[in-house]
């Protein structure tokens, strides 16, 4: 994960491949009910930055080259497109249609996860930096400030451009468990 970043530019037609790659992950039921909110201008980017961190937070903040991204994608999720989905002939027999307490794992996340990863992946691949963060409590105010119909639920934000020299993060300092301690062959 990248967290600091060089200001210039990503083409737009980069930023288009990036998500078309990512719209072609899995989806519960093919429910397609992820919508990409795209921030690639100056003014946007900074409208987000202004919503979520208001210039008198940024001298604590911990990680200043992350403003410098050029663009910043939040991908969106409308559980109510899966209960939709999860009515039609095919899938009533489910019975996930009946409401969004019916799904024992809420898979409009699930898929968002799977899409977002895609797009970490293949900005990786194409070179770019990228960061997955937290909206967290700011999700109403960037709905309001973006125009974001209501229902829609947002993921997370990816901090997308080139990358600039920086620390690592504190989490990248932690050990991660061996493949030996994470999988079990045939049983627990």
């Amino acid at each position: 994960m990248t967290r600091s970043f060089l200001s210039e530019p990503i083409a737009p037609e980069v930023v288009e491949e990036l998500i078309d790659l990512a719209r072609r992950s899995p989806s519960a039921g093919n429910a397609s009910a992820l919508e990409w909110l795209i921030l690639h201008d100056a003014a946007a980017v900074a409208a987000y930055w202004d919503t979520t961190l208001p210039p008198e937070r940024r001298g604590g903040f911990a990680w200043p080259g992350l403003l410098n991204a050029p663009v910043i994608v939040i991908p969106w999720v409308n559980p109510q497109i899966y209960l939709e989905r999860y009515r039609e002939a095919d899938k009533a027999h489910t019975h996930l249609g009946e409401s969004l307490d019916a799904w024992d794992v809420p898979y409009w996340f699930i898929d968002g996860g799977a899409a977002v990863q895609t797009l970490l992946l293949a900005a990786e691949d194409m070179g770019l930096g990228a960061l997955f963060f937290g909206v967290f409590d700011h999700e109403p105010k960037v709905r309001e400030v973006f125009g974001v119909p209501p229902r829609w639920r947002a993921l997370g934000a990816v901090a997308l451009g080139q990358r600039a020299d920086d620390r690592p993060a504190q989490s990248q300092l932690r050990r991660r468990r061996r493949i030996g301690e994470v999988v079990h062959r045939n049983k627990w």
